[in-house]
């Protein structure tokens, strides 16, 4: 296991938010905003390098906190997503963009640390972030919380396509044993799961995979 581990963590060193600099470790509003900011991004069906690539122009026009997403308007944000080869879902992520910072500001001050305040429990917390906007479901949530597991104490679902790869190397064959076989670097270790498993096992690219010597199910 240990040499899976180590060619899979060379293969995918970084978590996505530690690719776009974010610095969720430091627990500040501004950096967990931008990581709900990209989280939102990465939840359409579109290429993760589309996803980051757009994040990025947001971050370089300083859209990075919901004040400046509302302030920005509709046409500019859907200028931002054009500009990031976000076209085919332009319009829609526009609408939930201005409706998620603009419920945000209102109900919580603009602070997603206010709404985990005032949420009883991971529960509670979900449902408040899924009311943010319409079209926030349980994968957006999934993505946010993913990497925040340690700074907010939560547990989120593993990602099927992080299981579905760790099936096919022979690591874990559930979510409860992924779990307590990864605990001590549960993040880093899904977050290169999954994107093993969106670049090669769901497509049966079985042939380019770079841990293709490793795999119990290769076709």
């Amino acid at each position: 296991m240990e040499k899976i581990l180590s060619t899979l963590l060379k293969t995918y060193p970084k978590t996505y938010s530690e690719e776009l600099s974010i610095n969720l470790r430091s627990g500040k509003e501004k950096e967990i905003f931008k990581w709900f900011l990209a989280s939102l991004l990465f939840a359409k069906p579109i290429k993760d390098t589309v996803a980051m690539k757009t994040y990025k122009i947001f971050e370089q026009e300083n859209l990075v906190t919901p004040k400046a997403i509302l302030d920005a308007g509709w046409d500019r944000v859907v200028e931002v997503l054009d500009r990031g080869s976000y076209t085919r879902y332009d319009f829609s992520t526009a609408d939930k963009l201005l409706e998620v910072s603009k419920n945000l500001l209102e109900r919580y001050r603009g602070s997603l640390k206010k709404l985990k305040a005032k949420s009883g429990d991971e529960k509670e917390l979900c449902q408040r972030i899924k009311t943010l906007g319409k079209g926030v479901g349980e994968l957006t949530v999934q993505i946010f919380l993913r990497e925040l597991r340690d700074v907010w104490k939560v547990n989120p679902p593993i990602s099927k396509f992080a299981l579905l790869a760790a099936k096919n190397l022979g690591l874990a064959r559930n979510e409860t044993e992924f779990k307590r076989k990864f605990k001590h670097d549960l993040t880093r270790i899904e977050t290169a799961l999954l994107r093993l498993g969106k670049d090669y096992c769901r497509k049966g690219r079985c042939n380019l995979c770079p841990l293709k010597d490793f795999c119990k199910n290769k076709r």
